[in-house]
């Protein structure tokens, strides 16, 4: 008669009970999920209303934030809109993303988003950033120096270079 013990406990070794996705992985699927039904909904509006809207919901995203990452999108933000005026904001995953062509370029993750200690500035593959074998897609973002902003626009630039 075959075991009904998993594969893991017939060879002797633990692990862990895998439960899915946590509380706030789940809340982020959510929040893409709602973002995808107002993106359906404004199909029929204009290519400059939806850009609006888009920027609207970027910016309300940010106002929710608390103090010290609201500070960093909003500069972020404002970064960007100037070193790449050509990507478009919108929300992704419930967080400040700009993206080419509807594909997300990089992206802002408050501190809070998942209970991390920093905010964080990310890219994804869509962002030209290739530097040899390896290079960094997610850079950890604490405060904003006049340095720091000049390397963010220079990234950014690269990005969609």
């Amino acid at each position: 008669m075959p075991s009904t013990k998993s594969p893991a406990e017939d060879s002797g070794t633990t692990t862990e009970k895998y439960n899915g996705f946590t509380a706030d992985e789940r809340a982020a699927m959510k929040e893409h999920a709602r973002e995808e039904k107002k993106a359906a909904a404004r199909r029929s509006s204009s290519r400059a209303e939806k850009e609006a809207a888009a920027e609207r919901d970027v910016l309300a995203k940010i106002a929710e934030m608390p103090e010290a990452d609201r500070v960093l999108a909003e500069r972020i933000h404002a970064i960007i809109k100037t070193a790449a005026p050509d990507l478009a904001p919108k929300l992704w995953y419930g967080m400040p993303a700009y993206a080419r062509d509807g594909k997300v370029v990089c992206h802002f993750q408050s501190a809070e988003k998942f209970k991390s200690r920093y905010a964080t500035l990310g890219f994804s593959d869509e962002a030209a950033l290739d530097d040899g074998a390896m290079w960094p897609t997610t850079y950890a973002v604490r405060e904003l120096t006049a340095a720091d902003e000049e390397r963010i626009s220079a990234l950014v630039r690269k990005a969609v270079g």
